[in-house]
């Protein structure tokens, strides 16, 4: 049964995890921003605690009710559920064109007001978007209309997730060396290593993780790579000749590569924020990268036929923090270059540019701001059903 809480409005948020934690990393940031800053009582339903509880160790994976930062997580394991009129919340919200159970929806249609049911769609840069936004889905049989929300970097679309704090607690941290240095410090990060290019390292494993590290080891500048433990696992056991569990290290040539434990989000945004530049991969940790306003290299989820290529491209067509250098990586690095790539000339190039880059991700990150933040966004197009 859905719990309503105090709050004057409540939502139900509904997660099937895909990508391991990007669906879930997306879902719990906009629940914790919804309830936190726009008073709404949310429910989550996801149908994966385990991979929940790595971003978020509070979650009881053998629990199927649970308050978490004042949101309700409900194991979602039932599509064949029965829900009433009295479960279904003001805003239903299924993430990604996740099937929500059809006992729900039925419930939807025996409400009165209806409530504002949104299917919160993928990011991507494709032009396409800005015509899909808010568009209506009228259901075929019953009084219900669905509408499609995507997020997006422009103001035809609805933005992107970040906290109201984030940046004012982004820049904190960044200008409290000490800080930075007690955060490194705790995964055994030398002050040696502090001074060398730092570089955190999150992508699936078709990367072409071996080539880099090669490239990395005869840089003419000292690399630290912080890569968090079960990510890239064949390329760094290989790297490392151990098993690469948190605390493993090793150094060969220019390159020192450091096994991270999967932190929580809150920590993932200070590794971020620590290093020089970072590789994303999905969604969530892509969206984070940008906030933290630092180089970044994108892992795009990878789909039949290439088809995320062209994803990928409409990026880096629309981001005004890349260069010829950061493309050719990035393209090299998605394997969607249209030849193979020289890794120590594409690296050293793109790594010259690094200041430079900097800076224009600062632009970039000013300009997504000015287009609102996807929770406020969202809440606004639901406030025109009132």
């Amino acid at each position: 049964m859905y719990l309503k809480k105090h709050q004057t409005r409540s939502l139900a948020l509904f997660c099937k995890v895909v990508d391991n934690y990007g669906d879930i990393g997306i879902c719990w940031r906009l629940a914790k921003q919804l309830q936190q800053e726009h008073d709404i009582a949310v429910t989550l339903w996801v149908d994966d605690l385990a991979s929940f509880k790595r971003i978020c160790p509070e979650v009881a994976v053998d629990c199927d009710l649970q308050e978490i930062a004042d949101v309700l997580v409900r194991h979602w394991q039932n599509q064949d559920a029965i829900f009433t009129a009295s479960d279904v919340a003001d805003i239903v919200i299924e993430f990604f064109a996740c099937d929500i159970p059809p006992a729900y929806i039925v419930a939807m249609a025996e409400c009165t007001p209806r409530p504002v049911w949104l299917n919160l769609e993928g990011l991507t840069a494709e032009e396409w978007v800005e015509g899909c936004h808010t568009l209506p889905s009228p259901h075929p049989t019953m009084s219900l209309t669905k509408y499609f929300f995507f997020p997006g970097f422009n103001n035809k679309t609805g933005g992107l997730l970040i906290e109201s704090a984030l940046e004012q607690q982004r820049q904190e941290f960044q200008s409290d060396h000490a800080a930075m240095y007690a955060f490194l410090a705790q995964f055994g990060v030398t002050s040696i290593e502090m001074a060398s290019t730092k570089v955190s390292l999150f992508c699936y494993p078709q990367a072409p993780i071996a080539s880099l590290f090669e490239a990395w080891q005869d840089s003419t500048a000292a690399i630290t790579c912080l890569v968090p433990e079960g990510v890239a696992t064949d390329a760094v056991e290989l790297f490392l000749g151990q098993s690469p569990v948190a605390g493993a290290m090793a150094r060969h040539g220019s390159l020192t590569v450091r096994v991270l434990p999967f932190i929580p989000q809150p920590d993932y945004d200070k590794l971020l924020w620590s290093c020089d530049l970072n590789f994303v991969r999905g969604e969530d940790s892509f969206v984070r990268a940008q906030w933290a306003a630092k180089p970044f290299i994108w892992h795009i989820y990878p789909q039949d036929e290439n088809l995320h290529h062209k994803k990928l491209n409409a990026f880096l067509e629309c981001h005004t923090a890349t260069t010829e250098n950061s493309t050719a990586l990035s393209l090299g690095w998605n394997a969607a270059a249209k030849e193979n790539i020289n890794w120590q000339r594409t690296w050293s190039a793109f790594q010259s540019e690094m200041p430079q880059i900097t800076l224009m991700c600062i632009n970039w990150q000013r300009q997504m701001m000015e287009n609102g933040d996807l929770a406020s966004n969202l809440i606004t197009f639901c406030d025109t059903f009132r």
